[in-house]
């Protein structure tokens, strides 16, 4: 592989590569477990990956959609800041490498560090990392941490936490995303599109600001989220491609998936916040575009854009889900 920015079709791979020979009956087995334990709602005290099969089947099973959602994320906190560089990256409870793989293809250069306390995770992740050639990558430095209470963090410029809140307990959450807080000059984090990955979210958000920083996305703002609790929760979708040994080993048929996703990020220096984030999928009507948007000034709005707008409905039909609004050709 060329020394290139890192793709998902980089990633799927590297990971073909590394897992050719895994018995698909241990993977599908494995996967089941882990299905099992990320869907359950009794936070871990030990490491759930045990073993190279449970890590092997994990990065399968989870590292193409967690890369996507990532990368979503960090495109977010680009857009809100185009001129900001990170040097170096921490990656909390990053496992495999996922979200480190996504911050070596949203920027060049940055050096990663990875903490985990899966030592099999790490070794995979150090593995598909060197094969990659990719400098950010292939140079980071992977190591073992107890991710909770007694985490303790250099500085950083960016600091990513992906999917790792749900595993941890309350208390050791807020340790983790207050030791982030005060080591970074950016902080992205992400959960699964749930209500309860919404929740942590909304919580790690609220002691981000109480820690001084500011909102970058997806949230126009730093005020208080206008969502009701308990009626609605803020989540996102990437889309995912799979390849054919992603298929067997979810045992699906469809070449793609959809991932949702919650996250916040949140920095120390300025950036520009999206006007608007649109936070569902736009409905197209014959004329028109519905638009379900939080707002800065006015919280949830629907904007109904029709062909009386010109440009604008033009850009409204390629409006995603997640997207700012309006666009930055349109302000």
């Amino acid at each position: 592989m060329n020394a290139t920015l890192p793709t998902a079709e980089a990633l799927r791979t590297a990971l073909a590569a590394l897992l050719d020979g895994l018995p698909p009956k241990q993977a599908a087995q494995a996967v089941e477990r882990l299905i099992a334990s990320y869907r359950g709602t009794t936070p871990t005290d030990a490491p759930v990956l045990r073993d190279r099969s449970d890590v092997a089947a994990y990065a399968a099973y989870r590292m193409p959609a967690t890369f996507e959602a990532v990368r979503s994320a960090l495109a977010a906190l680009r857009e809100a800041a185009p001129q900001w560089v990170p040097a170096t990256h921490t990656d909390i409870g990053g496992g495999t490498g996922a979200a480190s793989w996504a911050v070596a293809g949203a920027w060049e250069g940055p050096r990663t560090t990875v903490l985990d306390w899966a030592e099999p995770a790490l070794a995979l992740g150090r593995e598909l990392a060197t094969a990659s050639g990719v400098p950010g990558l292939r140079d980071a430095e992977w190591q073992r941490a107890r991710i909770g209470t007694a985490l303790e963090l250099a500085p950083t410029d960016l600091v990513t936490v992906s999917y790792v809140l749900k595993e941890l307990t309350p208390k050791d959450r807020i340790q983790v995303v207050e030791a982030a807080a005060a080591a970074a000059q950016a902080v992205v984090i992400v959960e699964p599109g749930t209500p309860d990955g919404y929740a942590r979210i909304i919580e790690a958000r609220d002691l981000l600001i109480a820690a001084g920083l500011t909102v970058a996305a997806p949230c126009p703002h730093s005020d208080a989220c206008p969502i009701e609790p308990g009626t609605d929760w803020c989540h996102f979708s990437a889309r995912v491609s799979r390849s054919s040994l992603h298929r067997q080993v979810k045992g699906g048929s469809l070449s793609h998936e959809d991932e949702k996703f919650s996250y916040v990020v949140a920095t120390r220096f300025p950036t520009d916040p999206a006007g608007a984030r649109v936070t569902r999928k736009p409905q197209l009507r014959k004329g028109q575009v519905l638009l379900e948007l939080c707002t800065r000034e006015e919280g949830l709005q629907r904007a109904t854009v029709t062909k009386r707008h010109g440009d604008l409905y033009r850009a409204a039909r390629d409006t995603a889900w997640g997207d700012s609004w309006p666009p930055p050709e349109n302000p």
